[in-house]
């Protein structure tokens, strides 16, 4: 085997192993989930499963590391192409809300399972949680810095706010329900760039 089949396969290991415990964890609570169940379920041996990873807590943490890097590649082949400032933000809005409700178990665990962690390993899911408000934090830096946004608006309570909405919508929504994924996008977008935008922005914002 070559030395990039040998990273290919790897790599398909690892997200195989990553999926398939999410399935778990979202089915049976993280707490209720064996790694022998976990190593059950993806074909392998106990101990082959812990060569690759030595707690379940690692394969939480990796799980929601490799979760945390969807979302983001979601949101960046969204807004790749957008060169408007407003209509960047509101397309990774809508692409965050359509990752979040994808169905996906690794998102699912992110959002709700993260608690489980202690010690060592929730200092990794706080670093992981921290790189992913992050690149947030830099959408708005640079929306403010183009002069999209007031002066005396607080980025930092701003980014809390709108992804405290957005991932509670993980919460609530209803596939059947009154709205679609597209209409609460739009809906958060609308809430947050009223009250923060300069005069310039707030009344193009009105006619988007």
């Amino acid at each position: 085997m070559s030395i990039h089949e040998a990273i290919r396969a790897h790599i398909a290991d690892r997200e195989r192993i990553l999926s398939v415990s999410a399935i778990l964890f979202r089915e049976n609570g993280y707490e209720r989930t064996s790694v022998r169940e976990i190593a059950k379920a993806c074909g392998m041996l106990p101990g082959s499963l812990h060569y690759r990873y030595r707690s379940k807590d690692d394969i939480l943490v990796d799980m929601m590391r490799l979760a945390i890097e969807n979302i983001i590649s979601g949101i960046v082949v969204a807004i790749s192409s957008v060169l408007d400032p407003l209509e960047k933000m509101r397309a990774a809005l809508r692409a965050h809300v359509n990752v979040l409700m994808s169905g996906d178990a690794m998102v699912y665990v992110l959002l709700f399972e993260w608690r489980s962690l202690q010690g060592a390993a929730r200092v990794q899911m706080i670093a992981e949680r921290d790189r992913y408000e992050n690149y947030w934090q830099t959408i708005f830096d640079t929306l403010k810095v183009q002069g999209c946004i007031r002066s005396d608006v607080d980025i930092d309570m701003l980014r809390l706010i709108g992804l405290g909405a957005v991932n509670w919508v993980a919460t609530w929504y209803n596939e059947d329900g009154k709205y679609s994924l597209e209409q609460i996008g739009d809906a958060i977008w609308q809430m947050m760039t009223r009250g923060v935008l300069t005069k310039e922005y707030d009344e193009k914002a009105k006619k988007l």
